[in-house]
């Protein structure tokens, strides 16, 4: 597998992550935002994905202040902002299927 696959796969596949690049993308940056924005995230998991994110270059780790305590902040990056649009157009085929626009013989599943 290709390290885009691995990181496709790894995002797309993590409601955690798909959640807190959607923060980001609305302007929220720091993590004790994040925290409170979602409910059942724990801390644990949250510096996990964002560790992943910055891995792959999706968000931007950003330390401000040179004494403890540290202020930390996380930003998309050029290709965060990428994956952002990829996120939006599944989410618009998804609204398209669930309204019925697309049928599911289009996209290639069989009716319930």
């Amino acid at each position: 597998m290709t390290e885009v696959a691995e990181m496709v796969e790894s995002i797309v596949g993590c409601k955690w992550s798909v959640r807190l690049l959607q923060l980001c993308a609305e302007g929220q940056h720091r993590p004790s935002a994040f925290l409170r924005a979602c409910d059942g995230l724990s801390a644990k998991v949250m510096n996990e994905r964002l560790r992943k994110m910055t891995h792959y270059g999706i968000v931007q780790r950003t330390v401000l202040g040179e004494k403890p305590p540290v202020e930390v902040e996380y930003r998309l990056t050029p290709l965060g902002d990428r994956f952002m649009g990829i996120l939006a157009e599944v989410r618009r085929l998804q609204d398209a299927v669930d309204s019925g626009v697309i049928s599911p013989a289009e996209t290639g599943q069989s009716p319930d």
